[in-house]
């Protein structure tokens, strides 16, 4: 008989008490020297709790959150959903401007941060600049510490948690009780490409139910499950997968930055299991590392990845007991809303993203009109279902733009379904160059300029051009050691793609000169650049 699965619904909170009353003495977070196991995880967010209740911040208000990956940051955000508020984690790359207005738009009423000999910045310096002054986030009432001492009108770690001493743990526990599954958990700032970033209110049931059934039925290592994400928990992309961790009482390993020896040395330490470098970037910095071998993942059953398919091709001849899976997902999605079935060969896996989840409706529609098309046909997705975000925080016009008819959220992706249900990515709907009057996807050309052995990283953008409106121009990183000039690389595309789609130009690019967002290459810097 088949696997019975059953629908799993529960608050953040919920997730880490079970754990820790199932595996108190189990490792709930591993990084580099550092590691909790999950009674100690939620005695510190219990902590975090009743300091926050103790400072008179009510259930529903909301908490910003900045810091890097850490324990701490753990504490902290398990404590918000104990207290019933609303965590609002902070991109730690953004600038002082970014910042404050996400302070400020998401009403925080208080913000917790770090001051640590290992951050990335000095965040009170950045905390200072975004806020001058007190008119800048009139809601704002506190900035405490969760690592460091504080000064002035900064709360250190200590002067924080002592708060909590007036907080009856009786009252976490019924705070705790009265969050509801379809209350908003997190509200998560995405950068569009409008002026400033829109957040993302997401629900408990959103954020919980989809990771957990994921982690329990289809990435289950049949013992303890050991899941690696290479990005900030900050994002979604690793945020999801530490849910669903916690979901499973299983061991989540991270980093406060992302550095392929210490990954290495990190996941073969702890006998990863499941692994998330989702971008190629990442998964690229892995397997060129000179410590990388097979056999340091010998435990791992699957990993995430989403890259051209000369990549993915690569990566399942490098690790050929592991289950390459690609997906579909976005902030506004909660994360995950599509990926592969473990029935899909090799060929689907390279070239296509996966089918809709159970419980998640999708749709390809014309971008201009809306209207459905068949099969084959390449079109805006749609999704619906219980991971959808319930808005953009203070943004109905936004909201209304990014949600209409019943529910379904307009992406902004560009995907082509299969007969069979598969997706295949064919990139923003904005990466959609009008060459000519001919549509370009820049995914496809750069699939193509990726198969150049000489091609380690091809991004496409459009640049204005008087006659044609626009053209593709690529920006190229190579392999260590490899060279090929402009010409010689614009000459291997003519004859092999329609001419309309060979770059005009070619930007060469090292690993350092890329323009990041916190996970992925920037491609708003690059057509700026142009």
């Amino acid at each position: 008989m088949p696997v019975t699965v059953t629908t799993e619904v529960a608050t953040v909170g919920d997730l880490l008490l079970r754990a820790a009353d199932l595996h108190a003495e189990r490792t709930a977070l591993a990084l580099p020297g550092v590691a909790v196991s999950y009674r100690e995880l939620r005695d510190g967010a219990f902590r975090v709790a009743r300091a926050l209740i103790g400072l008179g911040i009510a259930r529903g208000e909301h908490v910003a959150l900045l810091m890097p990956n850490s324990v701490e940051f753990a504490e902290a955000l398990f404590g918000i959903m104990l207290a019933g508020c609303v965590a609002v984690p902070l991109n730690a790359r953004h600038r002082a401007a970014e910042i404050g207005y996400i302070i400020d738009n998401s009403q925080a009423r208080i913000l917790l941060t770090s001051r640590h000999d290992s951050d990335p910045v000095n965040f009170i310096e950045v905390i200072e600049q975004a806020l001058p002054t007190p008119s800048a986030a009139p809601a704002l009432r506190y900035v405490a510490l969760l690592r460091g001492e504080g000064s002035g009108d900064v709360l250190g770690r200590e002067a924080f948690l002592s708060q909590g001493v007036r907080t009856d743990p009786a009252e976490v526990e019924h705070t705790r009780r009265s969050v509801r599954v379809r209350d908003a958990a997190l509200i998560i700032y995405t950068s569009g490409t409008t002026a400033n970033p829109k957040g993302c209110v997401l629900p408990h049931e959103a954020v919980t139910r989809g990771p957990v059934e994921r982690a329990r039925y289809r990435l289950s290592a049949n013992g303890v499950d050991v899941t690696w994400a290479g990005g900030p928990l900050f994002h979604i992309g690793s945020l999801a997968p530490f849910i669903g961790s916690v979901g499973v009482a299983g061991t989540f390993l991270a980093d406060s930055y992302f550095e392929p020896g210490r990954a290495i040395a990190l996941m073969e330490k702890h006998a990863v299991t499941l692994a998330w470098p989702w971008f190629a970037a990442i998964v690229q910095g892995i397997i060129d590392h000179p410590e990388f071998s097979a056999e340091k993942f010998a435990h791992l059953k699957y990993l995430f990845l989403i890259a051209p398919p000369t990549l993915v091709e690569r990566v399942q001849d490098l690790l050929p007991h592991t289950e390459i899976i690609q997906a579909c997902g976005m902030t506004e999605t909660s994360g995950v809303f599509a990926l592969c079935d473990t029935d899909e060969d090799r060929e689907s896996r390279i070239f296509t993203q996966g089918k809709a989840c159970p419980g998640i409706e999708i749709r390809i529609v014309d971008p201009e009109t809306g209207q459905d098309l068949p099969d084959g046909t390449m079109g805006e997705i749609l999704v619906r279902g219980y991971n959808v975000m319930d808005g953009y925080w203070d943004a109905p016009e936004k909201t209304s733009e990014a949600l209409v008819g019943h529910g379904w959220l307009k992406t902004g992706d560009l995907y082509t379904r299969q007969p069979n249900g598969s997706l295949i990515f064919g990139g923003r709907c904005k990466d959609m160059l009008k060459v000519g009057g001919e549509n370009v996807a820049a995914i496809e050309v750069e699939a193509f300029l990726c198969t150049h052995p000489a091609v380690k990283t091809a991004e496409v953008v459009g640049r204005p051009d008087p006659r044609l409106d626009e053209v593709p121009v690529a920006f190229i990183e190579l392999y260590d050691g490899e060279t090929i000039n402009e010409e010689e690389l614009i000459a291997f595309c003519r004859g092999r793609i329609a001419s309309y789609k060979v770059p005009r130009a070619i930007r060469f690019m090292s690993a350092a000169d890329w323009p990041m967002s916190a996970t992925k290459i920037d491609k708003r810097a690059l057509r700026a650049q142009l």
